[in-house]
């Protein structure tokens, strides 16, 4: 597949590498990207080659929350070798949380996408979620993702049907994943975006919906997906129950709030459920 975004030289790619003090020179991007990164070097490389590969123009913005593992320098050069507008962020402190607010902040298009750094995007990713945007008009301020374990066959079909039946019946919750978000970048930030005052816990793009969907609605289209790496298998320790998800399913949406602060915080408080849970590992121990 052919890169679409400009072709520049190697030389004028490093400096494009710079800080977020230098951003906002792309005017004509409708896209920004961001993907937070904590030691991924096993997956990280395939997450950046597949937005490569995008067809819509974009600025990536990588912010890295403290890897050790060597990711980033590997990042860096895949950047320059792909011909990627990227800026790389440093954010110290712990919880992808942090790193998420960071990179919004450095953001400037008029469409945001929030990706995993384990989750491969086909080509049309961006370019699809645009044509969302665009076909839904202003009321539309995020566009989701499915995110079926497979790219191809009968169980993706399955997966993204199921998506699509639960979104009509329930439109004003959320159903996929944080690295399957868009957003119209205004509406994002106007809601408080991510942020560790609002809400500290795991399952806080479900948090976040609830405060985007005040300012309007959301769209998934059975084109839009993407496929997360098969560690994603076993979230069994950043879940919530049975119970809870239930709860949340049927609680009606000018409830969710209380649902969320006043119930689940606590519950997931004595759980040790803050979104710092998330920098577990435990694939690589099983290594």
């Amino acid at each position: 597949m052919t890169v679409m975004l400009p072709m520049r030289s190697q030389a004028r790619h490093a400096g494009r590498l710079r800080d977020a003090a230098m951003f906002g020179d792309c005017q004509d991007v409708r896209w920004s990207v961001v993907v937070p990164v904590f030691n991924e070097r096993d997956f990280l490389p395939r997450t950046l080659l597949s937005l490569a590969r995008q067809a819509e123009r974009f600025r990536l913005i990588v912010v890295d929350n403290g890897s050790t593992d060597g990711c980033i320098a590997t990042a860096r050069k895949l950047a320059i070798e792909h011909g990627i507008d990227a800026i790389f962020l440093d954010e110290p402190r712990p919880g992808q949380v942090h790193a998420l607010k960071r990179g919004i902040a450095a953001a400037s298009a008029d469409f945001i996408a929030v990706c995993d750094a384990d989750t491969w995007y086909p080509p049309h990713y961006l370019e699809r979620a645009g044509h969302v945007f665009d076909a839904r008009g202003r009321g539309c301020v995020a566009v989701a993702a499915c995110h079926p374990s497979v790219d191809r066959g009968l169980r993706k079909r399955l997966t993204i049907l199921h998506r699509m039946v639960v979104s009509r019946l329930l439109p004003r919750q959320n159903h996929t994943s944080g690295g399957c978000h868009t957003f119209r970048l205004s509406a994002l930030r106007a809601a408080g975006a991510y942020d560790a005052r609002l809400w500290p816990y795991v399952l806080k793009d479900h948090e976040l919906m609830n405060r985007v969907l005040r300012l309007g609605t959301q769209a998934y289209d059975p084109a839009l997906w993407c496929v997360p790496s098969a560690r994603r298998r076993d979230r069994s320790g950043v879940r919530w129950t049975l119970g809870e998800r239930l709860l949340y399913h049927v609680t009606p949406y000018r409830w969710q709030r209380g649902l969320f602060h006043r119930f689940l915080a606590p519950r997931f408080a004595a759980r040790g459920l803050r979104d710092t849970a998330l920098r577990a590992q435990p694939w690589r121990e099983a290594a």
